[in-house]
């Protein structure tokens, strides 16, 4: 496997002592279909893992409602216990139906048992890194946070976490937290045809937070596709690598965690860590945002 010994160079959350690989791993897709109930192969999630980890990887994404609660204890199985250098990034603020489907819940009540239940199930006594997820299934609502931020901040004071983060927040939000707690790191929906947050990921780039996108892969039109797939041909690699390379070239602050449950993904995936692309298709590709949020 060729992937550079750097994965991406490396990110320092702000305030913290948190060093990471730029180029991460998410858990979401080691549950079952639709992310609910187990996989079909145990074994071939915790192979996945343990390849990840083995390939440099330091920071990995996950949530207890995962499942729920499968891949945190596919992760306690597979790595347990933790390399000192690996930083394990969990999210709260949702829970799961009996029915699969998704529950936006970020009561107090609600804040502290899935802390402690991602505690329990990753088999942690302090949790690193917890996102406080709001909003809609990819958008911002604008509405205020300071209650389940002051929640979680209350958790940490009590020791359970170490630094908190938000998921799916507009700048708004992001100035009304920071006035709560520090914030250490945001997950926003942002690929390259979804632009919308460039102004604000370039903010935080300013103030040294991490940015995180989510479903970094998602979002093409065919034409899209037919960019990264040209620009794929060029290169001799996969779209999705050239899609992540991208991300990684936009800005020093963005960290990724493209998921996957196959051994052969995972590597592809990784392969964009060392894939430095060139003016011109840089230039293409970033044509694809700018046509998209005219």
């Amino acid at each position: 496997m060729s992937i550079s010994n750097s994965l991406g160079g490396t990110f320092t959350f702000p305030g913290t002592a948190i060093a990471v690989r730029r180029m991460g791993y998410g858990a979401m897709q080691l549950a079952g279909p639709h992310v609910f109930g187990p996989p079909r192969d145990v074994d071939a999630a915790v192979a996945v893992l343990r390849e990840a980890v083995d390939s440099g990887v330091n920071h990995l994404d996950t949530s207890d409602y995962y499942g729920p609660h499968v891949t945190n204890r596919i992760i306690r199985q597979a790595l347990h216990p933790y390399r000192a250098d690996l930083t394990i990034v969990t999210k709260v603020g949702a829970r799961r139906g009996g029915d699969g489907s998704w529950i936006m819940d970020a009561s107090a009540g609600a804040l502290k048992s899935a802390v402690h239940d991602n505690l329990r199930n990753l088999g942690l006594e302090v949790l690193p890194i917890v996102n406080l997820r709001v909003g809609g299934v990819s958008a911002p609502d604008d509405a205020s946070i300071a209650e389940p931020l002051a929640a979680l901040a209350a958790l940490q004071r009590q020791g359970l976490i170490r630094h908190l983060g938000l998921s799916n927040v507009s700048r708004r939000q992001f100035d009304e937290a920071r006035s709560i707690a520090r914030i250490v790191c945001v997950q926003n929906y942002y690929n390259v045809a979804h632009r919308a947050d460039d102004g604000f990921l370039d903010h935080l780039g300013a103030e040294g937070v991490a940015y995180v996108p989510f479903f970094p892969l998602g979002g093409f039109t065919p034409l899209q596709s037919s960019i990264l797939d040209d620009a794929a041909a060029a290169l001799r690699t996969k779209p999705m690598t050239v899609a992540l390379a991208w991300l990684l070239q936009r800005a020093p602050n963005v960290l990724l965690i493209p998921g996957t449950s196959s051994v052969a993904h995972l590597r592809e995936n990784l392969a964009a860590a060392s894939l430095r692309l060139p003016t011109d298709i840089l230039g293409r590709l970033n044509a694809i945002g700018e046509a998209a949020n005219l």
